[in-house]
């Protein structure tokens, strides 16, 4: 039987995007359907990722050239720029992007049309424009890449109070001098920080008994410190009672009540922005029809090659759930092509680095020491803290530290956690020496550049060495490339 295309792809986010790129390499005829009548590349570079690090960019540029030269120390950020400078900073990411995924569709001849889709059948998706026009299109295979949307909150909101969310704190008009953050994820921890060093005061509340849980013990507790220092006041175990504006004081108010003191609480601020959950976009794309099962929370379930129950239609990125990355969501749409057309292809590696753009950055891949004592692995760590790098120093940016996890008995990496300056482009190299089965040698008997943050790396090693040392290895048979 013959089809219109080879590949219909609902969703221009990463996953769809990378997966009509791939396809197309493969000489196969591609639609992508995008629901958004302006732009392409969905919440990736419209609404999520991209504005939200071009916003953390020029933020971090002020901080940096305020720590570097301590320009009136007296003088908060938002008494000298303006947010609309921040946005227009943005804005022009935004349309540079833009205009590269059109350029990148059209050289690698992938079609496009605005409009929702609905899949009929398991051959068939239906298009309906923006005016209710529609239009049915046939394919072998189809790829669901809807992404994902934030949760609304539950709670009482009374007297014209408002909610900013991911979006709407991004068309703020100015810089605001107070603000409340709820939630205890990555995102709420990462606006935080990028406020916070433009002189906002930040109120993080959130419902949870930490935030973010996952992080390495010793990571967590520099974060810690560094909030703390930046007098990011954190409430966790938070129950919210409600959020009103109150005009007498032109400001408004949260009231909560936390864990360990059952008493309501009020904190006054200029702008409250709330992170929730994220629900899959998977409403009325007609999967119920076709028996494409769901979990508890409506992401679609897939197999390790992102096939759905219906053997020719996929789905990838963040529609199914976690780790909902979009550096994953560029892998698992390229990795769902593949599987289409029977190209050979490998599986998504099991350590997969992860990056928090606060300011400063956290980066992880592998285990934590926590992780290597639960599983019974004798391990030993090696720290680098950044105030003794010497590119740290003269960048000013003395916070944070570097943890190597290896064998104590091979020395073998088995993880690499990072928090500071360049954290998420330091963690690469530890990767692909753990990628390689490699040990913490390699810091030690190659050249790193010098000054450079890399510089943690080695300095990490030989700390890990001493701790060899002191266990009772023979130096010889540590550095004995052969044992």
């Amino acid at each position: 039987m013959s089809y219109e295309y080879d590949l219909i792809i609902i969703g221009s986010g990463p996953a769809g995007f990378s997966c009509a790129i791939q396809s197309s390499k493969f000489d196969k005829k591609v639609l992508v359907v995008e629901a958004e009548r302006s732009h392409l590349g969905g919440s990736w570079i419209n609404t999520g990722t991209v504005p939200s690090k071009a916003f953390r960019e020029a933020a971090l540029t002020i901080h940096r050239y305020q720590t570097q030269f301590g320009y009136k120390r007296d003088q908060h950020p938002f008494e000298k720029f303006k947010m609309e400078e921040l946005l227009q900073y943005k804005q022009s990411i935004l349309e540079s992007k833009n205009r590269q995924i059109r350029e990148d569709f059209t050289k690698n001849n992938i079609e496009t049309t605005r409009g929702f889709g609905k899949i009929l059948d398991e051959h068939t998706v239906q298009i309906t424009d923006d005016q209710g026009n529609s239009s049915t299109h046939t394919s072998k295979f189809i790829l669901v890449s809807t992404g994902s949307s934030p949760s609304k909150p539950g709670l009482e909101i009374k007297d014209g109070a408002e909610i900013l969310n991911f979006e709407s704190i991004l068309e703020l008009t100015h810089i605001p001098r107070r603000l409340v953050i709820i939630g205890g994820g990555v995102n709420a921890l990462e606006y935080a920080t990028m406020f916070c060093v433009l002189g906002t005061r930040v109120t993080i509340l959130n419902d949870r008994e930490d935030y973010i849980p996952f992080l390495d013990l010793e990571i967590k507790k520099q974060l810690r410190s560094i909030l703390a220092d930046h007098n990011i006041m954190v409430h966790n175990s938070v129950t919210l009672e409600k959020v009103e504006k109150n005009d007498l004081r032109t400001c408004t108010e949260v009231y909560f009540r936390t864990k360990e003191e059952n008493r309501l609480q009020v904190v006054e601020t200029e702008h409250v922005l709330y992170f929730g959950g994220y629900q899959p976009n998977t409403d009325n794309l007609g999967l119920e029809k076709l028996s494409i099962t769901t979990d508890k929370e409506n992401f679609i379930e897939v197999d390790k090659q992102f096939k759905t129950k219906i053997p020719n239609i996929y789905a990838a990125g963040d529609v199914i759930g976690l780790p909902a990355m979009a550096s994953v969501s560029f892998v698992q749409g390229r990795l769902a092509a593949c599987d289409m057309f029977d190209m050979p292809s490998h599986e998504v590696p099991a350590d997969i680095p992860f990056g928090i753009y606060t300011i400063p950055e956290i980066a992880s891949i592998g285990l934590t020491e926590q992780d290597a004592e639960n599983m019974k692995i004798e391990a030993l760590v090696g720290r680098a803290y950044f105030n003794e790098i010497t590119q740290a120093n003269i960048s000013h940016q003395n916070e944070g530290m570097l943890k190597l996890v290896f064998s104590a008995k091979d020395l073998k990496l088995l993880g690499v956690h990072i928090i500071g300056m360049s954290a998420t482009d330091l963690i690469h190299l530890g990767q692909s020496v753990m990628a390689c089965g490699g040990n913490i040698r390699y810091f030690i008997q190659h050249v790193l550049n010098y000054p450079s943050f890399t510089e943690a790396y080695r300095i990490a090693a030989f700390n890990g060495i001493n701790r060899i040392h002191k266990s009772g290895h023979k130096s010889k048979a540590i550095l004995d490339k052969d044992t």
